[in-house]
């Protein structure tokens, strides 16, 4: 195979005819509600249950809110682009598959490879954060799991494993193998409730807003805002994880653009009024725990507040496992029906018609990594890969604008070139806030790749068989 293969691209209207004509069999069930629930699924969760008190602790203090405005300033820059993309190209593989079709293999196969890891490594993040909140449920329950099983190893005294985080990964792992709309509605009611109890906190929390515990608003500093930043990004991309199902919506070019937008503004705009209240009631050194919002409304001798939220942060932070799941397989069928990775991964189930191997797969490895790893080592590395991602497809609006301006779109990025520059420009500064070690580790996996691809996909890359 020639070398300048590795940059030949698969061009959109190849990408829109070999969906029409495709025999994979995905059944087009979701609309635009399902899409942003997805969305919403994939954005509402661990952050807000979980990060915000993490980092509000260690890094960012009250002001952790703007962290979230920082990072919300990025993601909202790469969702503008996220809908071009989405309208013009309605195929699963989300910011992979986009890649293939501007910058080409090299570059789509090292941002699937990528990708691969971050999905996953959220639904371990997310898992460690649901555990925590359904042992507190337990606890206040009279159940409490014994200490071997309660945490990752150097999380507690006893700690061996979090045998609850590597159950919740694979109960949804099981969940996605089944007919789409199921997962879908189960999606949608999980959405709707933890919804419903950002509202309850937000209201109830009111009240025991004290001014004096938002001050000092910096304690570490801009520096420590800007860190707090990098680690909460993974809770404000997680819209991107709808633009993998487009196969499955039912009108993809009008309704992914309107998804990607919607799940984000309502997400963000909960995110600041939570982080506002959360470090309002209680002071931000006592949030360092995997479940602060219990802790906090604990603190306040509302027990019974603590249990409403520890039962629906239990139900709305599956539903973030859920969709990145789905984001996880869906992105390595899409390079498994490339042909980068074996074509045995792009079997569907024939009865209900899922990516139910890389599905099942991926949930099992991530079992492993939120059993044995804490929350925030598994956090910090999550961001790497997908800030990266956003870097790209930031780039690549740029580069379609200019050399297929006539491309049909249903949705057009704003302020073009101005809006990629400005989300390229937060995001490599994000990339810069992040620590040492989860750029080693980073480089690893992409070293892996990079093996893998050189070695596998780019003598069966199927695009490469046609133009040799």
């Amino acid at each position: 195979m020639n070398l300048r293969n590795l940059g030949r691209v698969k061009s959109i209207d190849a990408l829109r005819t070999e969906t029409a004509t495709s025999s994979t069999g995905f059944r087009r069930v979701l609309g635009v509600w399902q899409l942003t629930s997805i969305g919403l699924g994939g954005l509402i969760g661990v952050g807000i249950f979980v990060l915000t008190g993490v980092v509000a602790a260690t890094q960012a203090g009250p002001a952790v809110a703007l962290s979230f405005l920082i990072a919300g300033v990025a993601s909202g820059a790469a969702a503008l682009s996220y809908a071009e993309f989405a309208g013009l190209i309605p195929v699963a593989g989300s910011a992979y598959t986009y890649s293939y079709a501007v910058l080409g293999e090299l570059v789509a196969w090292i941002i699937g490879w990528d990708l691969l890891l971050e999905y996953a490594l959220v639904v371990a993040v997310v898992s460690i954060g649901w555990s925590g909140y359904f042992q507190a449920m337990l606890s206040q329950l009279g159940l409490p799991l014994p200490d071997w099983a309660a945490g990752a190893p150097g999380t507690g005294p006893g700690h061996v494993v979090d045998l609850m985080a590597a159950l919740g990964a694979l109960g949804v792992a099981g969940l996605l193998t089944l007919r789409i709309e199921w997962g879908a509605r189960f999606n949608t009611a999980m959405v709707l409730l933890k919804i419903a109890a950002v509202i309850f906190v937000i209201v109830v929390g009111l009240p025991y807003v004290r001014v004096e515990n938002w001050r000092p608003f910096m304690p570490f500093g801009f520096s420590g805002v800007a860190e707090g930043a990098a680690v909460v990004f993974f809770a404000v991309f997680g819209y991107d994880t709808l633009t993998t199902a487009a196969e499955e919506a039912r009108n993809p070019q009008r309704d992914l653009p309107r998804a990607v937008l919607l799940s984000l503004v309502v997400a963000l705009t909960l995110y600041v009024v939570m982080a506002q209240v959360l470090t309002g009631i209680a002071p931000y050194p006592t949030l360092d725990n995997p479940a602060p919002v219990v802790t906090a409304f604990a603190a306040l001798g509302l027990p019974w507040v603590a249990f409403i939220v520890s039962v629906a942060a239990v139900a709305g932070i599956t539903s973030v496992m859920l969709a990145f799941l789905l984001g996880c397989a869906r992105i390595w069928f899409a390079m498994s029906r490339d042909g980068l990775l074996p074509e045995w991964f792009s079997v569907l189930h024939p009865r209900f018609r899922t990516p139910h191997r890389p599905t099942l797969i991926a949930g099992a490895l991530t079992a492993v990594v939120a059993a044995l790893y804490p929350i925030r080592e598994v956090a910090e590395l999550v961001n790497i890969g997908t800030l990266s991602a956003f870097v790209v497809i930031c780039v690549a609006v740029m580069v379609l604008r200019r050399t297929q301006p006539d491309a049909p779109r249903s949705f057009r990025t704003p302020f073009v070139p101005l809006t990629p520059i400005v989300g390229v420009g937060f995001s490599l500064w994000l990339l810069s806030r992040l620590p040492a070690i989860a750029w080693e580790r980073f480089l690893i996996w992409l070293l892996i790749g990079l093996a893998v691809y050189f070695l596998y996909g780019r003598h069966h890359s199927k695009l490469a068989r046609m133009t040799d």
